[in-house]
C-alpha cells in the first residue's frame, strides 16, 4: 500500500520509538546465553540500530526517550530467538511502508531484511533440531502472536494513519503470519494463513 505524504511525520516518529526499543532489546539480548554466532551478530545489530536511531533523531530534531534499565527479554534462547525474529519482522513491514514515502531511506529497509533473514535462519535451526528447543520456540511463537494485533494497533494509531489503519494492520498481520508459518513456527496453521485468516489464539 502506498501512503500519502502527510503520513511521513507519523512514520518517522514510530521508527524513532521502534529503533530505540530495538536498541535496548538487542543490548539486553547480549547479556543472555546465546550461541556464539548470535552474539557476534548482535554486536553488529546494535551498531545498526544505533545508526538508525541517530538518523531518525536528526530527521525529527529531537532525541528518543532514554531508559534507566534495559528491558526484560526471555532468558532461554528459543524464546528469545522467536521474540527477536518477530519484532524484526514487524520492523521490516514498517520499513516497507517508510520506503514508499522516503525512498532515500532504503538502506534501513536493507538492514531490516538482513536482520530478519538472520533470525529466521536461527529459528529454522532450532526447529530442525527438534526436541525441547523446537517445542519451546513454537510455544513462544504462539504467545507472541497473540500479543501482535495489539502491538500493531498501537503503532498505527494517529490521525494521519487512521484512513489506512485497518488495511495496514490486516496486511502486516498476514505478512508476519505467513513468515512465521513458512519458518515452521505456526506449522499447524499454514492453510489458514495462506487463505488470509489469522491462526487461532
Amino acid at each position: 500500500m502506498r501512503l500519502t505524504p502527510d503520513c511521513e511525520p507519523a512514520l518517522l516518529e514510530r521508527f524513532l520509538k521502534a529503533e530505540a526499543m530495538a536498541l535496548w532489546a538487542v543490548r539486553s539480548a547480549q547479556l543472555q546465553a546465546v550461541p556464539a554466532n548470535v552474539q557476534v551478530f548482535l554486536r553488529q545489530h546494535e551498531e545498526d540500530e544505533r545508526d538508525h536511531l541517530r538518523q531518525f533523531e536528526t530527521l525529527l530534531g529531537h532525541r528518543s526517550h532514554e531508559r534507566e534499565r534495559l528491558p526484560a527479554v526471555p532468558r532461554q534462547w528459543p524464546a528469545l530467538a522467536v521474540q527477536l525474529y518477530g519484532y524484526e519482522a514487524l520492523g521490516l513491514e514498517f520499513a516497507h511502508l517508510l520506503a514508499t514515502v522516503r525512498p532515500d531511506l532504503a538502506s534501513i529497509l536493507a538492514d531490516e531484511e538482513t536482520h530478519v533473514d538472520f533470525f529466521e535462519r536461527e529459528v529454522r535451526k532450532l526447529l530442525t533440531g527438534g526436541g525441547g528447543p523446537a517445542e519451546q520456540a513454537r510455544l513462544s511463537a504462539r504467545a507472541w502472536w497473540r500479543k501482535l494485533p495489539g502491538t500493531v494497533d498501537r503503532y498505527l494509531d494517529g490521525d494521519s494513519l487512521r484512513p489506512f489503519k485497518d488495511r495496514l494492520a490486516a496486511d502486516m498481520l498476514a505478512a508476519i503470519g505467513r513468515r512465521f508459518a513458512g519458518a515452521g513456527l505456526l506449522e499447524a496453521d499454514q492453510r489458514r494463513i495462506a487463505a488470509g485468516l489469522s491462526p487461532p489464539s
